[in-house]
């Protein structure tokens, strides 16, 4: 600090991106950043142990260019063992402080672990441990038996490594996201390049069905002159990822583009402009938009792929991506959730244990039921309820299969045991948005409904570009306008609309809006664009989904050249 103040607080924060963007990778959770330590918890052993290790490496990779004395090396401590944790998120107990004590232990640049971390994960990294013996340490009872960490470069091939540093599976469609150009002469500029690319690296790589380039590959391209498309035919890549950082004063710029290197076809492209500030915040605010965006995009050119496709060579992931796509393409009509159902059957029954493909499957299913978009049985509400609890049983350890099937037993009536799922799906991954907004929305069922609009909330805000925004806001709408704020709820229903034009429960959130307050003709207007939408559309259909009060605040308002059918319809609604 003394030395050079500027650079010392931008290589902490370029350093504190490495340790996020790892432990969210590997299931982890960063619970504190105070001064220059950072305190962490995973889900598993070999997940603290790989981000520790990937952690490490990526430090010294970030430091290469640098000298000696502008350098920030980590000690890091791994401790397997309980701990308790406070309301807030905050942690602590023995098993923080045998962590910290190992910490303490460990050299500059080093990884130290208890042996409780190497009889857990010796047979499962590609690591070697250096048997550091028992360490009296200050206020813990017991000495602590400590191993040295160092990765094993001559380990056999096979050796489970971290998702992020092995080859991409080239059963999937694989991606690049090559090093961000960097246009200003601000050391802080590049950085932050730098950890836009890797925390773009993290997230898409939990995309399900794409293999990602590892970070120490694509960043070897930093300084070559070879084109984007040269660089993907050697990496043997179906799509590249590549953009720029420009310094604009008060201002950072960030473009993005997604190109089929195949093509050259350019499937996306984007700008966003962030005031210079904290650009820890900055950097998560820019690579939250640019992933949601991209994610979409990627789907839509594997749909259109497989369809170019012949049909005896569609894998079960090209299932899956189809499943998707026929909701997200098609919007929610009950032609587009029987294509995404019988997608992800075929996807499931081609691979039995594909546990996202039947959690999918399960959530469209009870959606449908509920909306009356798919016919109702006793028999598929146990199809689907047997499907998320197989989801689950196959991949507990998934943050997305869990949220998916959680929600999906909430919407078939097992509240319990939904929630339940739903929190281990938010525990497992905090920026799960559509966990948060399933949890938000079980509570608000369950009569909680304050705090579940809260929660709802939350997760909107944390994916501020999710394609599933207009669904989401329609349910939250709803819960707003049973909660007695018809203008909030009005205007959640038209924000809805403009997300997703196609969605014809947000037209009938926005009438029964401006019904509940007078503005009858707008209502009927509204109805009408509803009925436009799914001209099948009944006040008896509304009852089902919404309830008999909320279809009969509608039927004074049914639009006149479907009155046939709605006065009927009214009429059986208020028995």
């Amino acid at each position: 600090m003394s030395q050079d103040e500027r650079a010392t607080v931008a290589t902490l924060e370029r350093a504190r991106a490495v340790f996020r963007s790892q432990t969210a990778a590997h299931q982890g959770r960063v619970v504190d950043t105070a001064g220059d330590s950072v305190l962490a918890v995973f889900e598993t052993a070999t997940g603290a142990l790989t981000a520790a290790m990937q952690i490490q490496a990526r430090l010294a990779g970030m430091h290469e260019a640098s000298a000696p004395e502008a350098r920030l090396q980590f000690r890091i401590g791994v401790h397997l063992g309980d701990v308790m944790e406070k309301t807030d998120g905050s942690v602590y107990g023995d098993g923080v402080n045998i962590a910290s004590r190992l910490q303490a232990l460990a050299q500059p640049g080093q990884i130290l672990v208890s042996d409780a971390i190497h009889g857990a994960v010796r047979d499962k990294v590609a690591a070697i441990f250096t048997d550091r013996g028992p360490q009296v340490v200050k206020n813990i009872k017991h000495p602590i038996h400590a191993f040295h960490v160092s990765v094993d470069d001559a380990a056999p091939r096979g050796t489970p490594r971290s998702a992020a540093d092995t080859e991409p599976d080239r059963a999937r469609p694989a991606i690049v996201v090559l090093p961000f150009r960097v246009l200003s002469d601000d050391r802080r500029v590049g950085f932050l390049a730098d950890g836009l690319v890797e925390d773009i690296i993290a997230l898409l790589a939990r995309m399900p069905g794409f293999s990602l380039i590892s970070h120490s590959s694509s960043v070897s391209f930093r300084d070559h002159k070879t084109s984007a498309e040269a660089i993907a035919r050697g990496l043997g890549v179906r799509y590249v990822v590549e953009g720029s950082v420009r310094d604009l004063g008060e201002l950072v710029r960030v473009t993005a583009q997604l190109a089929d290197a195949e093509s050259g076809q350019l499937l996306w492209s984007g700008r966003f402009d962030a005031e210079q500030g904290d650009f820890g915040q900055l950097q998560d605010d820019i690579v939250r938009g640019i992933v949601t965006e991209i994610q979409p995009e990627l789907t839509r050119a594997e749909i259109a792929l497989i369809r170019r496709t012949r049909p005896d060579s569609v894998d079960a992931w090209a299932h899956y991506h189809q499943g998707v796509g026929a909701i997200a393409m098609k919007g929610w009509t009950a032609e587009a959730l029987r294509e995404s159902r019988s997608q992800f059957e075929l996807a499931f029954d081609a691979d039995p244990g594909f546990a996202l493909a039947r959690a999918h499957c399960a959530l469209v299913t009870a959606l449908g039921l509920i909306h009356n978009l798919v016919p109702r049985s006793s028999e598929l509400v146990a199809e689907a309820t047997s499907q998320a609890e197989r989801a689950i049983a196959d991949d507990d350890g998934s943050s997305e299969v869990l949220g998916l099937a959680g929600c999906a037993l909430t919407e078939l009536g097992h509240g319990e045991r939904g929630m339940d799922v739903l929190e281990r799906a938010v525990a497992l991954d905090p920026s799960n948005a559509q966990a948060h907004v399933a949890v938000g929305a079980a509570l608000a069922i369950s009569g909680d409904r304050e705090a579940g609009i809260a929660r709802m909330r939350h997760g909107m805000q944390i994916s501020p570009r999710d394609r599933r925004l207009g669904f989401w806001g329609y349910v939250l709408g709803s819960f707003e306008l049973r909660a007695g704020r018809a203008d909030i709820a009005l205007e959640e229903a038209r924000a809805s609309i403009r997300r997703d034009p196609r969605l014809f429960l947000s037209r009938v959130l926005e009438a029964a809006c401006l019904a509940a307050l007078g503005r009858a003709a707008e209502a009927s207007h509204a109805l009408g664009a509803a009925l436009s939408l799914r001209p099948q559309l009944s006040l008896v259909e509304i009852a089902t989904s919404h309830g008999k009060r909320f279809a009969a605040s509608l039927a004074p308002h049914w639009p006149p050249d479907a009155h046939d059918r709605g006065h009927s319809s009214a009429t059986r609604a208020s028995r």
